[in-house]
């Protein structure tokens, strides 16, 4: 079966056809980066890394790109807050990024382009717009692009031009020639960063940001642009609206969005302060089992965070992991029905939790089977998607925990119940396992001796 991707703006599943063959150019919105990254991020960083990882399964040389905004009005106001510099701010937000990153088995992009770094390029595109007639600027120094002389606008949310505009007119900018324009340069303010321009001092609109790095990274016509359902409008709207009236040419082929993270049935974000952020998740799940959640439903639809479906995955999780213990895995047992099925449902639009369902049904036959091979493909296949990274034993003895007791602390407690066992003081003994118990420690006893996990 070849690749289908439900493409946003047709509304359907198309058959993927690559501008280039063999060749795949994918730019996705990144993250702003004034304070630690939510779970809603990390949904977004895992969906696109699982789509990169099957795109390049596929033979596909990609070339991911994914923006970061470094100058915007929540930057500059928590920079003021903390008293410290734009730079330092958004210098050290981004390495606790790639450090949530890390946790999380994310790969990095190949090209990660920073809003400030592209200015020139920012710059040019504006003056373009302007040119053709598609832009004006305003007399108190701001840029706007005129929404109403791109017929198309709306094309990818659906949305009707007349409709939007009565909106629009509820907040009615004088500055404007219509409501419905939307500002390309931002005249500066004082006490804000501002860059040199042929409009004044000032700092760019935060869409004009991701045209100019998309098509400075990937051409003015590229593959795929991905990014949170919530992108689409206007963010994205206008992104099409303003690359394809600078540059002549059809700006995406294929759009993608995922789902939000919700809570109580609202859309997790920092405005609505009901947000967890990627670190205090961690301290109480492994990275692999918070992955493992937000890929357990798939990627178009809603993930629901709760303590409840978090501990299932856990035990979704456990439950692969579990095959693999004791089995020294081998090479992947080669033209396996088992792989035939993971790659037909993932090329059936990422459908993430249908493979999910393969790897199951693969985990049952290694239990089974004791193969090695098939082992071997359990790991292969999962790590398609970034699970079974660790080794069985590791990823138990690795979960969060509230114990106070080091890993030494429990070895040293295992050889007391040894000797307990063997004196026939089992009172003693299990007295030590309770104890564990009570600590989150399950012991496994077999026949070559004792081992232990965290529960």
């Amino acid at each position: 079966m070849s690749l289908q991707i439900y493409n946003t703006e047709k509304r359907q599943k198309e058959t993927f056809v690559p501008i280039k063959p063999n060749q795949v150019g994918m730019y996705v919105c990144g993250i702003t980066v004034y304070d630690l990254c939510h779970i809603g991020h990390a949904r977004v960083m895992v969906v696109f890394d699982m789509v990169v990882r099957h795109l390049r399964a596929l033979g596909y040389e990609v070339n991911y790109v994914r923006n970061i905004t470094d100058i915007d009005d929540k930057i500059i106001k928590r920079a003021l807050e903390k008293g410290e510099s734009i730079q330092a701010l958004t210098s050290r937000m981004i390495d606790e990024m790639h450090a949530d990153e890390d946790a999380m088995n994310v790969l990095r992009p190949d090209i990660e382009p920073k809003a400030t770094e592209y200015m020139e390029t920012i710059k040019q595109m504006i003056e373009t717009l302007v040119a053709k007639g598609f832009a004006y600027p305003a007399k108190n120094g701001d840029v706007y692009f005129k929404v109403k002389s791109f017929e198309q606008y709306g094309r990818l949310s659906g949305k009707n031009i007349d409709d939007l505009e009565a909106g629009a007119r509820v907040d009615v900018n004088e500055i404007k020639q219509d409501p419905m324009d939307f500002v390309l340069w931002k005249a500066s303010k004082e006490n804000e960063p501002a860059w040199e321009s042929a409009w004044g001092a000032g700092r760019p609109g935060w869409h004009i940001e991701c045209s100019a790095m998309a098509t400075q990274c990937l051409g003015n016509h590229f593959d795929i642009h991905g990014g949170g359902m919530d992108l689409s409008f206007p963010h994205h709207e206008n992104e099409i609206a303003q690359s394809e009236c600078a540059t002549g040419e059809q700006y995406v082929n294929t759009w993608m969005h995922c789902g939000f993270v919700r809570i109580d049935d609202e859309k997790m974000s920092k405005s609505l302060n009901n947000f967890f952020t990627i670190r205090e998740v961690l301290k109480a799940f492994h990275p692999e089992v918070v992955r493992y959640f937000l890929l357990a439903s798939h990627y178009r639809s809603p993930v629901n965070y709760s303590q409840e479906n978090l501990e299932s995955a856990k035990a979704s999780v456990g439950r692969l992991y579990s095959a693999l213990e004791g089995i020294v895995p081998a090479e992947a047992e080669k033209e396996s029905a088992f792989e035939g099925a993971f790659m037909t449902v993932m090329n059936d639009d990422f459908n993430t939790p249908k493979a999910m369902a393969v790897l199951f049904d693969l985990a049952k036959e290694v239990n089974k089977t004791k193969s090695p091979a098939l082992a071997g493909l359990l790991i292969k296949l999962a790590n398609q998607i970034g699970l079974l990274e660790e080794e069985a034993t590791a990823f138990f003895k690795s979960q969060p925990s509230t114990s106070e007791l080091s890993d030494e602390d429990i070895e040293q407690l295992i050889v007391a119940r040894k000797k307990a066992r063997a004196n026939k003081d089992f009172a003693r003994s299990d007295d030590i396992r309770e104890r564990l118990g009570e600590q989150g420690i399950e012991l496994l006893d077999s026949a070559s001796g004792t081992t232990w996990r965290r529960v």
